[in-house]
């Protein structure tokens, strides 16, 4: 993936196991317009406080990741730590310290070990090409099973763009962002103001819109840069090239976004609950939320079960007005709830095959107004309890 104006390179610092990539540069060839959104956990990690303040003129040329250390909880030190890995690699670019924003994912509470990501720059720099970017994303994962990418093209004004992203994220995934890091970008032309507020736009059909176990995280980082190489007017303002530039931002974090559930830690099935019929709004958002959020129902997909008695459930504290007479369920295209009861074992074993497939929509009706919304989710299986009890170790 070649985005004009971009270069990126991987190594293998030392901070995650021996010869494993785990920290990555990715650089503008001149000062870009930039915006990002952070996590909203009161308790942020040193990289977040710093990318902050870095953004607020709108400007950066190079991010500096590393995996295997949050550098979260460090106080002072952790700060500092991140502030000389920055100093160092600007330092090598030839660049302004201020422009360049660090970004870490890991173990909380562990010291960043500063030194060999310094040591490891130089390295880093010399192997910078434009053709990257996959490896950045290998080098950015944690518990991931797989580098997260997409890549998109359209026309402004008459000029070609391209847009493209990478995530990490697998576990500690929920709404309002959750263990994820993202970076995008585009050689289109826009103001940094612009970047802000289609990244927001694109949250709520994207990385707020996706749960795995409910955790949200000290680090979650999502940048947007862009090189302007595209050669369009630059982008100020509502109007075609900015819906044509927004259309391009939600597609690669939807799908992005679609990429981390489907690899949320140990999951075997990925699944979406859609609420419709609801009376507000906020009523089918929580109803889906709590049923997608459910360990419960998570387990019984885990299990391939058809346990709609616990969506039922779910639904009953979701804080959504119904009559549970009323409502429906089904799995993909096969009802096995009509008016609150149950369709029977035929019903059920057609569900199920819709859960063996590995990838359904669960779709519930409360049938108490016109309201709809839906979250993605995966199940929740015993790999999930082992990845997570030996992170440490």
């Amino acid at each position: 993936m070649i985005i004009p104006g971009f270069k990126f390179a991987a190594t293998a610092a030392g901070i995650k196991k021996p010869g494993v990539l785990d920290l990555a540069l990715m650089v503008a060839d001149t000062p870009a317009a930039a915006a990002g959104v952070f996590t909203r956990n009161r308790v942020k990690a040193a990289p977040v406080l710093i990318g902050r303040e870095r953004l607020r003129k709108g400007l950066a040329q190079a991010i500096l990741v590393n995996a295997g250390n949050a550098n979260a909880c460090n106080g002072p030190e952790g700060l500092a730590t991140a502030r000389e890995t920055c100093r160092a690699a600007a330092e090598l670019l030839n660049i302004p310290e201020r422009l360049v924003l660090p970004s870490s994912t890991g173990v909380i509470g562990a010291p960043l070990p500063g030194d060999r990501i310094i040591q490891a720059l130089p390295q880093l720099v010399a192997g910078l090409h434009p053709d990257g970017l996959g490896e950045a994303a290998r080098a950015i994962m944690t518990t991931d099973t797989r580098p997260k990418a997409s890549l998109v093209q359209g026309m402004i004004d008459g000029q070609e763009f391209t847009l493209a992203g990478i995530a990490k994220g697998s576990g500690m995934i929920h709404p309002d962002m959750a263990t994820l890091l993202v970076f995008i970008f585009t050689d289109a032309a826009a103001a940094p103001q612009v970047l802000k507020t289609l990244l927001r736009q694109a949250l709520p059909q994207s990385f707020n819109r996706i749960t795995v176990d409910g955790d949200t995280s000290t680090n979650d980082t999502i940048l947007l840069l862009a090189s302007g190489r595209a050669g369009n007017a630059v982008i100020k303002e509502p109007g075609p090239a900015m819906a044509a530039l927004g259309e391009a931002v939600t597609r690669v974090m939807g799908e992005l976004a679609r990429q981390v559930v489907a690899d949320g830690e140990g999951a075997r099935h990925v699944y979406r609950v859609e609420v419709k019929g609801a009376a507000t709004p906020a009523e089918a958002k929580k109803a889906a939320l709590t049923v997608a959020l459910s360990p419960l129902v998570k387990t019984a997909m885990a299990g391939e079960d058809v346990n709609w008695g616990r969506i039922m459930a779910a639904l009953g504290r979701a804080g959504a007005r119904f009559d549970p007479e009323r409502v429906d369920i089904a799995f993909g295209s096969h009802p096995v709830v009509q008016n609150g009861r149950g369709l029977g074992p035929r019903a059920e074993a057609a569900a199920q095959q819709v859960i063996k497939s590995g990838a359904f929509t669960v779709t519930i009706h409360l049938n108490h107004g016109v309201c709809a919304d839906y979250y993605d989710t995966c199940d929740l299986t015993e790999d999930y309890i082992r990845i997570n009890a030996d992170y440490r170790s």
